[in-house]
């Protein structure tokens, strides 16, 4: 009887402290989870930032971003384009499935009831403001009811004015640079984050979703002075391209390349410093809206989410824009720091999709109602463990009018077909040529690699 009384006094002690640590690792993981998210997409950012090894540019507040958090190396967009970049990513669905394959088709016109990414935070109880470029801008291009504020600016009077000019001279509208008068909330960048502070600061109970869309460095190239004093024309150093390269096809790249051909070494400095400026006046900005979490001591309780929305070519390929399914134009920054991210400081090489970011969020903010019909997967175990794999191939489209370009990419090769093969193909090797300048589609020694890459292209 005795004996038996021990027992069960064991028992009880045992499940009392097996309770007890259950609870201490349930409180863990508790904390492991971010009240609150920072979401921030910056228009035509590629990886030109000094966190990614740019010898040039300056970004000090994206840089401390990455060494809080983990900076991703193989994120890619599944349009390289503004708008159905931004309509993909935040319904979770590629271009096609969406429906918008260029800048002008509404998001009103296809979005139906599928639920966004910042409705489906609001939805679960979270304020969410949109602050800037977003989703692609105007009213019909945006989920109105996915917001509870929604705010956009416009450059001052100074701010419309300074010292600049067009670089080919007027044919193409947006290839122009100006070093602005006045200050940073001169232009709207600046009041974007003057406005994401005041929110920041403000108390509240409620959890948030602020969503900080930066327009620099997208074109026109327009930043305070400052910032273009920071990049003296001789450290703009553009790529010199293999002797005698052309585009493999005429629509390998979307046109414009005669205005190029014509840019003279001034030019092309010009063009890097004001991409240079613009960056790093982004970069300003970023960091003001970071401060202001560490001042109100929110930093340690939101997860920070900032990217590009797709890539950009600063002169390679001799193009001066986007719109290509080349790695420059599909690859873009991605950093996410929080207490949801399992390192600091560190990198990964998992390759993902922007529809990948959707599902992601969902699971690490366990949301209710998640969406059954997302095509992303959730690449969350990748942000607790950055050293894991995730997808072994990426894949991206873009159209030239009545021509579709289909892309898929693994770790050796990318491939890309146009108007499923009958306007030609491109291969090229990412190991030694990581630029992508020399096409062995047609080489007879790499078919059985086309043959195996065509297997794995986006459907049809």
């Amino acid at each position: 009887m005795k004996f038996n009384k021990l027992l069960l006094i064991a028992i009880v002690i045992t499940l009392f402290f097996g309770c007890l640590a259950n609870n201490e690792n349930a409180f863990a993981e508790e904390k492991k989870r971010d009240k609150n998210i920072l979401f921030i997409v910056v228009d035509d950012l590629n990886t030109t930032l000094g966190c990614y090894g740019h010898p040039v540019v300056k970004t000090p507040n994206i840089d401390r971003l990455a060494e809080r958090g983990v900076r991703f190396n193989h994120a890619y967009c599944n349009y390289p384009v503004c708008g159905p970049s931004r309509g993909s990513f935040l319904t979770g669905l590629l271009p096609e499935t969406i429906g918008i394959l260029n800048n002008t088709t509404p998001l009103q016109n296809v979005l139906g009831d599928r639920v966004t990414l910042p409705a489906l935070f609001k939805q679960n109880g979270y304020y969410t403001m949109s602050l800037g470029k977003i989703f692609h801008g105007g009213q019909n291009h945006n989920d109105l009811k996915a917001w509870n504020e929604i705010y956009g600016y416009s450059p001052t009077e100074t701010g419309k004015t300074g010292e600049g000019r067009n670089l080919t001279d007027g044919v193409l509208k947006w290839c122009s640079w100006m070093a602005a008068n006045g200050n940073d909330e001169d232009q709207p960048d600046g009041q974007n984050a003057k406005k994401a502070v005041e929110f920041i600061k403000t108390k509240r109970e409620q959890p948030f979703f602020l969503a900080v869309g930066f327009h620099k460095p997208h074109d026109p190239f327009i930043a305070p002075k400052k910032y273009f004093d920071m990049y003296p024309l001789e450290v703009c150093n553009p790529p010199v391209l293999p002797e005698g390269w052309k585009p493999p096809y005429n629509h390998t790249l979307p046109g414009e390349t005669k205005t190029f051909d014509k840019f003279t070494d001034k030019e092309r400095r010009e063009f890097l410093r004001s991409y240079y400026a613009c960056t790093s006046f982004m970069d300003a900005q970023v960091g003001k809206v970071i401060k202001a979490l560490e001042e109100t001591g929110q930093i340690d309780n939101t997860l920070i989410v900032f990217f590009g929305d797709h890539g950009y070519h600063l002169g390679e390929h001799n193009w001066w824009n986007k719109v290509t399914i080349f790695e420059k134009g599909t690859r873009a920054p991605f950093i996410m720091a929080g207490q949801s991210v399992g390192g600091k400081n560190v990198e990964s090489n998992a390759m993902f999709e922007f529809i990948d970011i959707y599902p992601t969020l969902a699971e690490l903010f366990e949301l209710k109602g998640t969406p059954g019909y997302l095509e992303g997967k959730s690449f969350a175990k990748i942000v607790n463990n950055p050293a894991l794999p995730f997808r072994s191939e990426v894949r991206a489209i873009v159209n030239r009018g009545a021509k579709t370009g289909r892309m898929v990419k693994n770790e050796k090769w990318r491939y890309v077909e146009w108007d499923n093969g009958n306007m030609g193909n491109e291969l090229y090797d990412q190991k030694t040529d990581p630029i992508e300048y020399n096409n062995l589609a047609n080489n007879p020694e790499y078919a059985s690699v086309v043959a195996e890459m065509k297997k794995i292209l986006p459907e049809k």
